[in-house]
């Protein structure tokens, strides 16, 4: 069997967090008690159906929503699928327009695709330089004929905010139903109120991979598309998860705690990043908003130094970071979110504090990049200004 050592120091929050302790305590306890199929009668069966609605009842009271609005999914990605497609299936008569952010995760901007493919009509609206919609054009995009809008809480590759509030209200305006992928923020922040479907995914907070959580607001149209099945309020098919649903709900209950408290300080260190690596390193561009960001997300361009190389060497050095091209990592195509924002999009970097990181790593991260980025740069034969 290969042998792959854990990372010295990982700093890729926003890929997954590292499993939470509460999840697995709760996944072992629940693989021994929650096997049974929880739509029979008999006890065993009895028991995993009443862990799985204890399960919905904890991930409902974090999210502020009834247990009943909520469905629990294989993934984030499958989230957003069941929750796009469900949303226009339910409202083809009302038309086949759909707006999308223009930062958006692949995930809805797939579903946006094969949606055109399919006869309907997208409009996606664009970002400023930070990486935000603007409420007023969002606005201006919305039609008698828009089924559904969607709009992520926060962006997953440079951490800036959405204005959720704002653009849910114009929805509301305009009587549209506003999807909302949460997967970077459930956990770390509140999401603002009006949506009328929010996604998320386990991973993200420490939970196990393999659980998304696709929330339905009581009074909001949504139909299937996929062939009827009985389980999760008939939202999705298939034998649930229920070990992996009670390790989540007991993840994110324990991650929202630590937050509440924690997030101040990753977002100070997440300041430190941001203030000493254009001082240190020459020709760098930090991206995204300053403020109204993610407490634990930084990302950063280095020019004359590919992005790939730069990970490479990181990881020789003993730190696991990420591109922000995240969604594209494995084409090497350049990100869709930094061509949107019209920011440099090579020799790029996505930091991510996962809970506990330890200052004294984050400094250590800082006295290495600078002598990292110019090894990189000589190989290269550049001298940077």
């Amino acid at each position: 069997m290969a042998n792959f050592s854990a990372p010295g120091v990982y700093l890729d929050a926003a890929s997954t967090e590292p499993p939470h302790p509460a999840a697995r305590a709760a996944l072992l306890s629940a693989l021994d008690a929650g096997w049974a199929d929880p739509a029979r009668l008999y006890g065993a069966a009895r028991g995993s159906r009443m862990m799985l609605d204890q399960a919905r009842a904890r991930v409902a009271g974090v999210l502020g929503v009834r247990p009943d609005e909520v469905a629990f999914t294989s993934s984030g990605t499958q989230a957003v699928q069941l929750g796009m497609l469900g949303s226009l299936q339910a409202r083809r008569r009302v038309g086949g327009h759909l707006v999308v952010g223009a930062v958006e995760h692949s995930s809805v901007l797939h579903t946006a695709q094969q949606h055109e493919r399919d006869g309907g009509r997208v409009t996606v609206v664009g970002v400023d330089r930070a990486g935000r919609v603007d409420p007023a054009e969002f606005a201006a995009a919305l039609r008698p004929d828009t089924a559904l809008a969607c709009l992520q809480s926060a962006n997953h590759e440079v951490g800036t905010v959405q204005p959720v509030a704002e653009v849910a209200e114009a929805c509301r305006a305009a009587r549209v139903p506003l999807l909302v992928d949460a997967a970077q923020s459930v956990g770390r922040a509140d999401v603002p109120e009006g949506w009328s479907v929010l996604t998320a995914s386990a991973h993200k907070w420490g939970g196990p991979p393999g659980v998304g959580v696709l929330v339905v607001r009581k009074g909001v149209r949504w139909r299937s598309p996929l062939p009827e099945d009985e389980r999760e309020g008939r939202r999705v098919p298939g034998f649930e998860n229920v070990p992996g649903a009670v390790a989540a709900a007991a993840a994110l209950e324990a991650f929202r705690s630590e937050m509440a408290a924690d997030a101040p300080r990753l977002s100070a260190l997440v300041d430190r990043i941001r203030e000493t690596v254009p001082r240190t390193v020459a020709d760098v561009e930090v991206v995204g908003d300053p403020v109204r960001r993610l407490p634990h997300l930084v990302t950063f361009s280095c020019l004359y130094v590919p992005g790939e190389a730069l990970l490479t060497e990181l990881d020789r050095l003993g730190f696991a970071v990420s591109s922000g091209s995240s969604c594209t990592a494995d084409t090497l195509r350049p990100s869709h979110v930094l061509e949107a924002m019209g920011v440099i999009t090579h020799g790029n970097v996505r930091v991510s504090l996962p809970r506990g990181a330890k200052s004294d790593d984050v400094d250590r991260f800082l006295a290495v990049l600078p002598d990292a980025v110019a090894r990189l740069r000589r190989a290269a034969g550049v001298t940077a200004r």
